[in-house]
Formats: C-alpha cells, structure tokens, sequence
C-alpha cells in the first residue's frame, strides 16, 4: 500500500483522515496515516491551541490542516461593517421557531450581544480572508499539508504555503474543478465523488477519480463511499494515489459526534443520507432527518439561504437541537443530524480510530491477495492479442 504520495508526505499509509477532532487527528497520524484537522470549526486562538495539542502527541509525524474556501458566498460576509444574523429574512427566522414548535423543542434564544459577534466571526471564517488567516496559524506548526475545500485556493494562501515548503490539497468534485484547482496551485487532488459526506457534487467516486487521474498530473486522493480497506484497494486501482476519508471517524470511540448523532448513525443506512442545502446553504450529504425534510419539502419552508447565512441560521439552531436530543427530548431527536456520506450503512459499531486503520490495512492486504489469487499469482494488464 506504499504509493508515492507516502514517500512524499512521510507516512505508512496513503491514508488522509479528515476530522473536526483533534483525538481523531492524532490517533491516524500516530498509526500510521494522515490526520488532517478541519479548521472551520476554531477561531484562530482555538485552531492554534488545538494544533498545540496535536504537536503535544504526534512526536513530529506530519498531519495537516483544511480551510473552507467556498466561490459564491453571500456578499455579507466580505462586510466587516455589517452584523450578518441582519442578513437573515424574518421569515427564516420565522420558520426555525415554526419548527421548534411544531416539534416540542424549546426556543433558542436570540443572537445577541457576545452571541452576535460570535456567529460574525464564524461567517467570516469562509472567506479567503478568514481563511487566510486560519492558514497564517496552522503554518507556525510543523504541518505537512494545507487543504482547500470547495473553492480554488487563495493565490496568497499558495503562497505562503509555498514559502513555508506546505503541500498545498483541494477538493474537487468534476474534471474542470480539478483544472481549475492545479491551475490556482494545488499540489495534490483529492476527488471527492457524490457518496461523501459533507459538500459534494453530483458525479460518483467510480466515476470521478479515473477521469481526474487522467486530467492532471499531479497526485490524487479518492475521497467518497471509502470506509474499508476494500474499497481503499478499488480507489488505487482506479489510479489514486492514496485514500481521504471522513465519514469512518464518527463513529470511532475518539470523535466529537454528539451520542444522540452517533446513535442515529450506528443504525443507519446507506439510504438514510440526502444531499441538502439545509445546513449550510451549498449541497452537503448529510443523514435524512425531520430538519433536512422541512426544509427541502415543506410547503411552509421559505427555502435555504446562500452561506454563509443559512450555516448561521442552522447552527444556531441544531446547537440547541443537539442538546435537548441529548437529554432524551424526541421532537429534537427527529430533527437533528450531522453530515456523513453513504457508508454510513457500514458503520454499526464503535471502535478506536487507531482501530479502524489497522482494520482498513488488513483488508485491504486481503483485497490485493484475492486479485492476485484470480489472476493466477500477479495482476497484469489487458493487452489486445498479437497479430
């Protein structure tokens, strides 16, 4: 299972673990994989206090850092002099109490004072500028990868990449994405297909990783529907160079999933996730819930606002949501959820995150001793008969 892209980044395993948990972060990077944390969820204090943390654990084995950097945010978010929870129609607002009630849920309160200059500065965290400077923190530690998610990196995030001697990683869910992204500096492509939790596209995994292996020239990570070492093996023999999973960790004994969330998860299908706008705006795979129905299909629902408004308006919300589920209250446990992709449906027990990668390596051994075994002792390529 040693590709290229271990040599160049200093791992066992082409293995990159996408988590919001430090615990997660460590346990990959010291079993031998890549654990890359995802910033969009610190201030900068508290990315430079979880990356303190990390650095405390990893005894300088590389992980890395991912930064939202979406196109086509609302214009709000690039106004320092604007309060962004001003942005929000009433009639949103409106309908988050309509929920809350229809549900037996208690009110959250109000966004204001502390409260307001808080969901401010999370907003704004999806800017180049905000992202800029998480990027800024992450690189006075001994990192080993930046990631840009769902829009092209930032020249000046590149460059100081660059200047700091960071690989620089994006995600990408179509051929001219990953163009787009090697062309704005992306040293290493992660193809995320459809089945993938959190933001996506519309193209499959099966389908994307070959077509963008054969696009570029640098080095590509399938990313979605990857949660075993079989499908790791599928992903390096559609011409991938390493793995990047999300989803397996939120169910693993170290993540930052809430229990109401992680019960939900264990008893899931594959068929029990959607792609909804209800969360934060763009397309993001999440489970089906009594929150991500209303808002796609109710006849009351005004529809989601752009990001980075309708994050705000949500994670306002399900923070209360989460914990009144929590405590046991139903109307809650309808309505909330979290984003994973479709493999959810393998994921039914809790294990260590350490776990899980020893697990995904013996099978994946397994995988490759199968294909040896069918092609009589080596794998070969179709060649057309001579002449």
């Amino acid at each position: 299972m040693r590709t290229a892209i271990c040599e160049r980044f200093g791992v066992e395993f082409p293995l990159f673990a996408f988590s919001h948990c430090r615990d997660v972060v460590a346990a990959v990077t010291n079993a031998g994989g890549m654990g890359v944390l995802g910033a969009i969820a610190y201030s900068p204090r508290q990315l430079d206090a979880e990356l303190n943390w990390i650095d405390e654990r990893v005894g300088g084995r590389p992980y890395g850092v991912d930064v939202l950097v979406p196109g086509g945010v609302d214009a709000s978010a690039a106004d320092r002099s604007a309060r962004l929870l001003d942005f929000i129609p009433e009639r949103h607002r409106d309908f988050v109490t309509y929920l809350f009630g229809k549900y037996g849920v208690n009110l959250p309160e109000p966004f204001t004072g502390a409260m307001s200059a808080y969901a401010d500065e999370v907003g704004r965290r999806v800017t180049a500028e905000g992202a800029t400077g998480l990027v800024d923190v992450a690189l006075k530690h001994p990192i080993g990868l930046i990631a840009s998610a769902l829009g092209p990196p930032p020249p000046e995030m590149v460059a100081k990449a660059r200047e700091a001697g960071v690989a620089v990683a994006a995600l990408v869910g179509t051929v001219e994405h990953a163009r787009r992204q090697v062309a704005a500096g992306a040293d290493v492509i992660v193809a995320q297909g459809s089945e993938a939790g959190g933001h996506t596209g519309e193209i499959s995994t099966m389908v994307l990783v070959p077509q963008v292996v054969d696009a570029v020239d640098v080095p590509v990570l399938a990313a979605g529907g990857i949660a075993c070492g079989r499908q790791a093996a599928a992903a390096l023999a559609l011409g991938a160079e390493g793995v990047w999973c999300g989803s397996v960790w939120l169910t693993t004994e170290e993540a930052e999933t809430l229990p109401s969330v992680k019960r939900k998860m264990l008893a899931a299908t594959s068929s029990d996730t959607v792609r909804s706008r209800s969360r934060t705006g763009k397309p993001a795979r999440q489970l089906r819930s009594a929150w991500t129905e209303e808002w796609d299909g109710a006849q009351e629902s005004p529809g989601p606002l752009p990001m980075p408004l309708q994050m705000l308006l949500a994670e306002g919300a399900m923070a209360r949501i989460g914990r009144a589920a929590d405590s046991g209250d139903p109307g809650a446990g309808e309505l909330v959820t979290y984003f994973v992709g479709q493999v959810v449906g393998q994921m039914n027990r809790v294990r260590p995150a350490r776990q899980v990668v020893y697990d995904m390596i013996e099978e994946f051994a397994t995988a490759v001793e199968r294909l040896e075994a069918v092609t009589g002792g080596g794998i070969q390529p179709n060649r057309p008969p001579s002449s």
